[in-house]
Formats: C-alpha cells, structure tokens, sequence
C-alpha cells in the first residue's frame, strides 16, 4: 500500500470511530436525561392525604383517586357498581359515557360521596397534633 492509501484509510477509520463515538455518546446523554426525571417517590408517612373531594375532576382515574385519598380502589368501584377489570385505567367521564350515558356527572357525584364516607369512617390522623415530649436521660447518683 502506499502511503497516501493508508493515510486516507487511518484517516476514514478515525471519522467512523468519531461518529461511532458521537451517535452513542448521544444516545447515552439522553438516556441519562430521561433517567434523572424519574424520580423516587417521597415515602409513604411523608404523603399528605387530601380531604377536599371538590379537587377530583373527570379526567381522574379511580386508582388516582385511592392513592390520593388513601381509599381502597375495591370501595370506589363497589360505589358504582362496575367491575375493576378493565375499567382501571378509564377516567371517571370514560366511565361515565360507558357505564351511564343517560346521566352527566353521575360518576364524579358517586365517587366524591364515596370518598367523603370512606374519609369520614377513617380515623383522623393525629400526628401533628401530639406533643413532642422530649427524652432526657437520667443518670443514677454516684456518692
């Protein structure tokens, strides 16, 4: 070979490993984008738990609902009368249109009822209520 056929081959082999380097440099980048914006759910006892059953709306789903008003999802589904299999990830105006069609809003009426007397039977949390006593050691007397 002479050497301006392996400089043009060094040289093609260096743009291929270049763009090599660059697709999957930027593939990573954006992986590594879409993994920082999932981030881990704040724990269970730091939640609060809603009690305005005005903030639920049509476009809820009912598995939504349970977790934001800490409701088994089985109470809210025994309100309307409709089983849970398949109708989990419909939102309350699908169902609704599915399940009532000859009454607008009946859904969003049952469950806001439901959830009032799910909240209403649970009991209240008094955490931030209860005094902090504090714990101070005591040492027994030395003569």
């Amino acid at each position: 070979m002479t050497p301006a056929r392996v400089r043009t081959l060094i040289l093609g082999l260096i743009l291929i490993g270049i763009l090599f380097v660059s697709f999957f440099g930027l593939r990573a980048m954006h992986a590594f984008r879409e993994f920082r914006r999932h981030r881990i759910p704040p724990p269970a006892a730091a939640e609060h738990i809603e009690t305005d059953v005005e903030l639920i709306r049509d476009w809820m789903t009912i598995p939504f609902i349970s977790k934001m008003y800490h409701v088994p999802p089985h109470i809210l589904f025994d309100a309307l009368e409709i089983p849970p299999d398949g109708n989990r990830e419909k939102s309350l105006k699908q169902l609704n249109d599915e399940y009532y069609p000859q009454a607008e809003g009946i859904v969003l009426a049952k469950i806001k009822a439901a959830v009032l007397a799910a909240l209403a039977d649970q009991p209240r949390q008094v955490q931030d209520e209860m005094p902090v006593i504090p714990i101070t050691p005591t040492f027994p007397n030395n003569p």
